[in-house]
């Protein structure tokens, strides 16, 4: 039997007009979290700065002048450091949240509930991007010469962002359930923070441990920035390969668990 080319047509054509609408309601999610988010404030986005440049004050006190750390260009290592988790961290938390947040849209009879977390991701991504500029200011001002290993970037960028929507499809489903589970991850987040290399080198961690800290991704997605960006280097291909390979698989399997649970949402909320 010979495909009918209409029919097909017609499909590709739905799939394409599906696309397009996710593509502008996403747009319009983050513009509306954006808004919202800075609605009546002086500081407006700037806020977004201002945290990490407080933590990288605090830091450069403590490691540059009560207990002096010897790592070159400290004030570099340690805000792209922070960049990135405060990305990942920020966006778990509040992704975590996102359908308790979110009743009036969720009981709209055929919203795209999938979409949620991929909203919160986004905006963090776009808070991320607005700040490399300081970042480049911090480089520069530390004598780093960027390479064009910089061009390298947006793929570390995508692969984080596809890691974080991963862990947000698990946590979003799992917090509908049990409510605690945002504050659970609030304390763990906390304490992920310090057994991540932000404000400390790698090489200062006792062998022992070389294999736990190697089992956490933020690690090695936290080192190839640094290697992008400081150290002028070709970032850990290996590690990012194995970290995209268990990507493609729980993406998946976080989205199908999120999709199911999604069918009692609205009676969960």
């Amino acid at each position: 039997m010979q495909p009918n080319p209409s029919l097909q047509n017609f499909r590709s054509r739905s799939v394409w007009l599906r696309l397009l609408y996710l593509f502008d309601l996403l747009r319009s999610l983050v513009d509306r979290d954006m808004k919202l988010m800075y609605k009546r404030s002086a500081l407006g986005v700037a806020w977004t700065l201002i945290s990490p440049l407080l933590q990288l004050l605090v830091f450069i006190f403590v490691f540059q002048v009560v207990i002096k750390v010897d790592i070159p260009q400290y004030s570099s290592y340690v805000f792209a450091g922070l960049l990135v988790w405060n990305w990942f961290q920020t966006s778990l938390f509040q992704a975590t949240g996102v359908i308790i947040n979110s009743r009036s849209l969720i009981r709209q009879p055929g919203f795209p509930t999938t979409i949620l977390p991929i909203v919160v991701v986004t905006t963090g991504l776009i808070h991320f991007i607005l700040a490399l500029p300081i970042l480049v200011v911090f480089l520069l001002l530390d004598g780093v010469r960027l390479t064009p290993l910089i061009l390298a970037l947006p793929l570390l960028q995508l692969l984080q962002f596809a890691l974080t929507v991963t862990f947000s499809y698990f946590l979003a489903a799992l917090n509908v359930t049990f409510r605690d589970t945002q504050h659970t991850l609030w304390v763990l987040l906390q304490l992920l923070f310090y057994l991540t290399p932000i404000f400390y080198e790698l090489d200062n961690i006792p062998q022992q441990y070389w294999y736990a800290y190697g089992l956490n991704p933020m690690v090695h997605i936290v080192t190839c920035y640094r290697q992008i960006l400081i150290w002028g280097v070709q970032p850990d291909w290996l590690a990012l390969g194995i970290i995209s390979l268990i990507t493609l698989v729980l993406l998946p399997l976080g989205y199908q668990l999120f999709k199911r649970q999604s069918l009692r949402f609205v009676e969960e909320i």
